[in-house]
């Protein structure tokens, strides 16, 4: 979230697209009640099914699943061809006005530098044209051909509501009534928030989805706004945190990249991550790169790493390719790799193409699985009939299963979608022999670098190397992990202008990324969580929820990161003067020697209007990206169609196969010959979840079970009428890849749609069924799906593909 769950009460419209938080965050979704109880906001519902969030809506309006940017370009061009934006934000605070190489092009769907074989980009055109100090050329009147404005109303002129209306099967009125409803939130007093979640996420084009919505933020004004920005609700009480610690192969905590191949050193490593500012007087905060991962490796190898041996670069892993969830299987199901260790994840529900996953888990030597419950994936080798119909004496895989505790079992801490660190206390033992994740991490650890000292073994350094400063090395304290993170003063931190002013004592807790250096004098787990756990204190444990400005900035509950900022890019709430472009919304203004307001200046607190410095500090630019270079699969975001799409071409290209669907999507070999066509499997199908369920987790408890015990699938009544199905009758849904059976939901919800000449159903498959659990056993939905995901973060494309249906 760029702002907070708090902070939708202070909405004028809320949007409810790629999600249904109703049902998915009913929590949360106090918030949006509030803002229309006592701010009389609307709330627009756009999705393929009448949801619960869609019941209390004031207006909605169906799409087909898979055309979210067919829907969100139209309302660009909208914006921008009935010349309803926020002009001066739009000039001031995004490149609308920067100049792009002459060489860039957008034909027939691809854009420039575009290779078939590779089904990837190279971006040399993507780029900025520079001046002869290195920064971004501009134009102020925004008429030059080739500046991001002009380009943009370009590519997005040929979204008409008659295309976009032809496309997503939503109909022309109730698509402009929509635009109408965003483009009354261009005035400086109104917003507007949108409310995302896996429904745009999880498709072959998520990224860009998100995108575009953001495009359309900025030209509205509404980044940085209370009651506005882009908010990503995450689905468990810690996804955030999880997020935040980017676990995963491409990424170090705090959203830092993994070294490659190609990073021969440190030095080089940095140089390639370390930007320089495109426009003059801009903070470019990623300039401090260099002093977040010198303090992370400081915090991971302590006194073993020096400048000696470049704070141990070399002891990083090298990745050699891509290493998300897709990659990670796909490696798994050509046998080469060995064991696979599976923590808190049930993969074989959770990823895509079921039988896939389980002839990859076949192929290893052994599996361990890390969890408090008996997970589908720890019995993928057992027979359970028709729901898990294997050969378990063909498969040799050794299972190890180590019981964990649940989150209620131990101490730690949360972050929820609002960025908001939350400390929580342990309530309860857990049972049996289970242990603590860290206890279970740690017993693993020790015996490790144990087996290094006494036997030896290729490359022992990194595990040698690593700190291991915990008062019981067997059991770490939440608390030394938490102070870990946050970070230390390792000697004495001077202040760089003046070297006799001590500001952290050797030792002391660091109270802001602010102060990291890269000389090795400061150690940090993760340079965003800085502050959460300072010299005062535990901040994440601060319970005070007393909101002095009224607008829910309650800075003393939780820690929020970075720096306690609750709204991020908030300088972008006053113009250019320092002044807020809505008095009552104020967030912060200039008082004439320092930003002051209600929350933490997203911005160098003395920075005075005149000298220049822009909203969007994290880019060096300075300001928000109409255009996006960084995206792998365009600058600007374009509608693709799903990878198994009804229709039989893309409309936006009806004469350019190869702009189908996304063309720099990743397809493995074997994925693609197991596409479905819409001759074979006519229906479109998306996946979701009930508010009675947790994802695969509550199958095992009895009183959810109880609530909603038996699998089911829904369908429209036209749908049904013609297949001859009734509520209550079995069926049978196929795709390319496999069957599921399950109870029939006959529903007024869901309706047919015309696209693009030709009706087009959907189907709805809640997916919180498996064969493990006290629930009725079920059928895993990702028996279904398709092995692809998006471009830039490999998510899957669980929320739009084909099937048939049938009574079983």
């Amino acid at each position: 979230m760029t702002n907070h769950w708090v902070d939708i009460k202070n909405a004028d419209l809320v949007i409810v697209m790629g999600g249904n938080a109703a049902e998915a965050h009913p929590c949360g979704f106090k918030w949006v009640i509030e803002a229309k109880k006592e701010r009389k906001a609307k709330l627009v519902v756009v999705d393929p099914r009448f949801t619960r969030s869609a019941a209390v809506a004031d207006y909605y309006a169906p799409i087909r699943s898979g055309a979210d940017i067919a829907f969100l370009g139209g309302v660009i061009n909208y914006l921008l061809s009935k010349d309803k934006i926020h002009h001066e934000y739009v000039k001031h605070y995004s490149n609308a006005t920067f100049l792009i190489n002459p060489d860039f092009k957008f034909e027939d769907g691809i854009f420039s530098g575009y290779n078939a074989e590779k089904r990837n980009y190279a971006k040399d055109t993507w780029s900025y044209q520079l001046d002869k100090d290195g920064y971004a050329k501009v134009d102020e009147t925004m008429q030059d051909p080739n500046c991001v404005f002009q380009l943009m109303k370009k590519h997005y002129s040929r979204y008409t509501p008659e295309l976009v209306s032809k496309v997503t099967g939503t109909p022309k009125d109730a698509f402009l009534k929509v635009c109408e409803m965003m483009a009354e939130t261009a005035a400086p007093n109104k917003t507007m928030t949108i409310l995302y979640a896996l429904g745009w996420t999880e498709h072959s084009k998520g990224s860009q989805n998100i995108r575009t919505m953001a495009l359309i933020q900025i030209l509205l004004g509404n980044m940085g706004m209370a009651g506005g920005g882009i908010n990503a609700l995450r689905g468990h009480a810690n996804v955030q945190g999880i997020t935040d610690m980017c676990l995963f192969g491409a990424n170090l905590p705090g959203y830092l990249t993994s070294p490659n191949e190609a990073d021969v050193d440190r030095k080089t490593y940095l140089e390639k991550r370390t930007p320089k500012a495109l426009r003059p007087n801009q903070m470019n905060f990623a300039q401090n790169y260099p002093k977040w991962f010198t303090s992370l490796q400081k915090a991971w190898y302590g006194n073993a790493a020096t400048d000696k041996n470049d704070y141990a670069f070399d002891w990083l892993p090298k990745i050699d390719g891509a290493y998300d969830t897709l990659a990670i299987f796909e490696r798994m199901h050509q046998g080469k790799m060995n064991g696979f260790v599976c923590q808190g994840y049930n993969p074989l529900a959770s990823i895509p193409n079921k039988k896939k996953v389980g002839d990859a888990l076949a192929k290893l030597k052994y599996l361990v699985v890390i969890d408090p419950l008996t997970t589908d994936t720890s019995e993928f080798w057992k027979n359970h009939a028709e729901f898990n119909e294997v050969d378990s004496s063909k498969i040799q895989t050794e299972v190890f299963r180590l019981p964990c505790n649940l989150f209620a079992e131990d101490t730690g801490s949360f972050t929820n979608s609002g960025r908001v660190i939350q400390w929580h206390w342990k309530a309860a033992d857990g049972p049996g022999e289970s242990k603590r994740d860290v206890e279970i991490l740690a017993s693993l650890f020790l015996k490790l670098k144990e087996m290094y000292a006494k036997d030896g073994g290729k490359f022992p350094d990194a595990m040698m190397g690593l700190t291991w400063p915990y008062r019981i090395p067997g059991k770490p304290a939440p608390e030394e992990l938490l102070m870990e993170i946050n970070g230390k003063a390792l000697t004495d931190v001077l202040d760089p202008k003046d070297k006799t002013k001590v500001l952290v004592k050797a030792g002391e807790q660091l109270g802001t990324f602010g102060l990291l250096r890269d000389d090795g004098s400061t150690s940090c787990g993760n340079w965003i969580y800085c502050g959460s756990w300072s010299q005062g204190g535990n901040n994440t444990a601060k319970r005070d929820n007393s909101d002095p400005s009224g607008l829910g900035q309650t800075l003393n509950w939780g820690y929020a990161w970075p720096v306690n900022r609750r709204i991020i890019y908030n300088r972008a709430s006053a113009d250019l003067a320092g002044k807020p472009w809505d008095a009552k919304r104020t967030l912060l203004k200039w008082a004439g020697g320092k930003w002051v307001g209600n929350d933490v200046p997203d911005m160098r607190p003395d920075a005075a209007p005149e000298e220049g410095v822009m909203p969007f500090i994290m880019n060096p630019e300075g300001v928000a990206r109409l255009f996006a270079p960084a995206m792998a699969d365009g600058p600007f975001p374009e509608h693709y169609e799903p990878f198994e799409t009804p229709l039989d071409k893309n409309p936006f290209h009806p004469n350019n196969p190869k702009a189908t669907s996304n063309p720099a999507a990743r397809v493995y070999k074997g994925d693609m010959e197991v596409f479905g066509k819409a001759k074979d499997f006519p229906y479109v199908a998306t996946t979701y979840r009930l508010v009675e369920h947790f994802h695969y987790w509550t199958k095992h408890s009895k009183l959810n079970a109880v609530v909603q015990p038996e699998q089911f699938v829904e369908i429209g009544e036209e749908l049904a009428k013609e297949k001859g199905i009734a509520s209550g009758d079995k069926v049978k849904v196929r795709s390319m890849r496999g069957f599921i059976k399950a109870v029939a939901v006959v529903t007024k919800r869901i309706k047919a749609l015309d696209v693009d000449g030709k009706k087009v159903h959907t189907v709805g498959l809640p997916n919180h069924w498996g064969f493990k659990g006290v629930a009725k056993s079920g059928y895993i939905v990702n028996t279904l799906t398709p092995f692809v995901g998006d471009a830039n973060a490999q998510t899957p494309e669980f929320k739009a593909f084909l099937v048939n249906i049938e009574k079983a």
